[in-house]
């Protein structure tokens, strides 16, 4: 069933649900950012002084009050769900893929166009993950809850992983194609279970990342983009969001089939989300343009506008003003050369 009948999004890029309110949802679309406190029945725009145009992620905190949102101009963040700020970051403004709370009270980790960044302070302020991790932008991110908590994070098509909030980072891919993963996320009914996705092939993790073996056969299309998966607690329906559409596996990804009814067979799929008070729940967001090209056309904003200085802004703001004035004068002269013509035919 559709949540946003009426609001004519172009694109769906993220939706977070409240740890503390399934009811409570933020959803990222192509045009602005969005909050519903009655599960989507109806919405209201938020933060639309700050995040302007694209939101590409979103997050709440763990607490369900605070959150922090990306887009074009930025990343911002709340701390009580009203006042939006925006972040300090490093290296200028950054666009993220994906954003997620940590364990710890305060922490983000933030995937994205300069890399992985960590924010301990409710997403105030950014730094880069510790070394070790290869520069380039970031596809995907996974947060595991626990003692200490377990980061996983695609660059490159690589995955790499840290055991320890981000301090260390080792390769965490084994058994999976070397430059083509995709996406990972966590089986929400299994701790140590992992999904991931890699050249057209499915693939888990039983030992929490450790190790990884194919699932199923191989997609029945080659070079289907995976963006989200979930699955069942028996692995046996797995449900995919691509770039062709949404797939789904009854027989534990034998057999594919696109789902259709009342989804857009037409239409790139992307985030997918498993609602995390009932796993049976699922999210799915369409997008009219491809997804490539609404974060290409994110990061190039960023970029234009992380070039723009004081000195620059003010050089256009005066060159805009004396094209205003030249204008009122031409227009002025204009006038007085048309009362002098009068004057002379008469």
């Amino acid at each position: 069933m559709p949540v946003d009948a009426g609001l004519f999004i172009g694109g769906a890029l993220a939706v977070s649900v409240s740890p503390t309110d399934g009811s409570h949802l933020l959803y990222a679309t192509d045009s602005r950012l969005l909050r519903s406190r009655n599960g989507g029945r109806d919405w209201q725009p938020e933060a639309s002084d700050k995040l302007i145009g694209p939101t590409v992620a979103v997050a709440f905190d763990q607490a369900g009050k605070g959150a922090v949102g990306s887009g074009a101009a930025g990343v911002f963040y709340t701390d009580d769900g009203i006042r939006w700020q925006e972040a300090s970051t490093p290296g200028g403004a950054v666009v993220a893929r994906a954003i997620a709370a940590g364990t710890a009270s305060g922490r983000f980790y933030l995937a994205g166009s300069r890399g992985l960044l960590v924010s301990a302070d409710n997403g105030r302020t950014w730094t880069r993950a510790a070394e070790g991790l290869p520069e380039g932008t970031a596809t995907a991110l996974l947060v595991v809850p626990g003692t200490t908590e377990a980061v996983f994070v695609v660059l490159a098509g690589e995955l790499w992983v840290s055991r320890d909030a981000g301090a260390h980072w080792q390769p965490g891919g084994a058994g999976l194609p070397p430059g083509h993963v995709e996406t990972v996320v966590r089986d929400p009914a299994n701790a140590a279970r992992l999904w991931s996705a890699a050249a057209d092939q499915v693939y888990v993790s039983d030992d929490a990342g450790s190790s990884w073996h194919a699932v199923g056969a191989r997609l029945p299309e080659p070079g289907t983009s995976v963006r989200g998966i979930a699955a069942t607690r028996d692995g046996e329906a797995i449900t995919l969001t691509t770039h062709r559409g949404l797939l789904r596996s009854a027989d534990g990804g034998m057999t594919w089939g696109q789902v259709e009814g009342t989804l857009p067979v037409h239409l790139e799929a992307g985030p997918l989300v498993v609602d995390p008070h009932d796993a049976a729940t699922l999210y799915a967001g369409f997008a009219l343009t491809p997804y490539p090209e609404i974060w290409r056309r994110a990061e190039e904003g960023s970029n234009l506008l992380s070039q723009a200085d004081p000195f620059s802004l003010a050089g256009a703001a005066a060159s805009l003003l004396l094209l205003i004035i030249g204008g009122w004068l031409g227009a002025k002269k204009l006038s007085r050369l048309y009362q002098q013509g009068g004057e002379s035919r008469s």
